[in-house]
């Protein structure tokens, strides 16, 4: 087998990885063809592609994510990951772990991670390596790695977030949330919500926003009727779609164009937190991506999303 045959054959699991460290999908991109390049580069033959191409692409995230850091403090508003609409990446070994990590709560629970323990508690909890390629990958002892594990896997347990296990259970109430949604039903709304549910965006202030955030049922069933009414008297629609292994949705304009993703977190029968991702810049990768400012202007004649008339 060629070294470009390797090289395809390892290339989801280097963007997975790259993306569970980075939670960025443009730079999980650009850090798996880097590694590419330097694959390609290399004058001797690996003893294991799998473990040699592991090793550079998790470098390569290491240090990306070390820079992209100093950018997300200066982040105007709450910053999300990037949506994934699918995992390239599939083990039936490792489903569990696999699914697990992809989520908006789990990868803003990675972000508290100092930069080495990140990238050691994806390696080893969700792509099970052994410590020693780990050690390789992020140049570091075993006895090093080991430590970084385990005080990664202590801060992610603390914090880590609990959903509904039963993905078919999760699906059938996201179906019924979209479908209130476009009825305006407030009162099956009130039935799928948390009492105190919120609804939280990422615009990195280059999208409309609606101040910090929604909380509480009442409030999020006033404004999300709003905006989803307004929304489809121009013509937009919402189209249900799993996004980071989570129920959600992609918003898009008339045109087809996308103007916003949504994840849902479910947790005892009803949804917990609603994350939209307004950000332009995380969405080209979803298509075409449409001018929310003047969505906004042309739904709303100028309100605040979601405002009655």
């Amino acid at each position: 087998m060629s070294r470009s045959d390797d090289f395809q054959q390892l290339r989801p699991l280097l963007f997975s990885i790259a993306y569970r460290i980075l939670g960025s999908v443009g730079d999980a991109e650009d850090a798996v063809q880097e590694s590419w390049l330097r694959y390609e580069a290399t004058p001797t033959e690996p003893a294991s592609p799998k473990a040699f191409l592991s090793a550079i692409v998790t470098r390569i995230s290491i240090d990306v994510l070390r820079s992209a850091r100093v950018r997300r403090e200066e982040y105007v508003g709450n910053w999300f990951p990037e949506p994934l609409l699918a995992d390239p990446y599939q083990d039936p070994e490792r489903t569990a772990e696999l699914a697990d990590s992809l989520s908006m709560a789990a990868l803003l629970l990675l972000e508290r991670l100092s930069p080495l323990e990140r990238a050691v508690f994806v390696l080893r909890e969700v792509f099970g390596f052994e410590f020693a390629e780990i050690a390789d990958a992020v140049g570091s002892s075993e006895a090093a790695c080991r430590q970084l594990a385990v005080r990664a896997r202590r801060h992610m347990s603390e914090g880590r977030p609990r959903f509904d296990t039963d993905r078919r259970a999760q699906d059938e109430l996201a179906e019924r949330f979209f479908e209130a949604l476009r009825n305006g039903d407030v009162d099956g709304l009130q039935q799928l919500l948390a009492a105190d549910v919120q609804v939280l965006a990422d615009s990195g202030g280059k999208a409309p926003m609606f101040g910090t955030g929604v909380s509480g049922a009442q409030k999020a069933i006033a404004f999300l009727v709003g905006l989803v009414r307004q929304f489809s008297h121009i013509g937009g629609s919402v189209e249900p779609h799993e996004v980071n292994g989570q129920p959600g949705a992609i918003f898009r304009d008339r045109d087809g164009r996308v103007l916003n993703t949504w994840t849902l977190d479910v947790l005892d029968g009803r949804i917990q937190m609603i994350r939209t991702v307004l950000n332009p810049d995380k969405l080209g990768h979803v298509g075409p991506v449409a001018d929310a400012w003047a969505v906004v202007q042309e739904a709303t004649g100028g309100r605040r999303p979601g405002e009655a008339d």
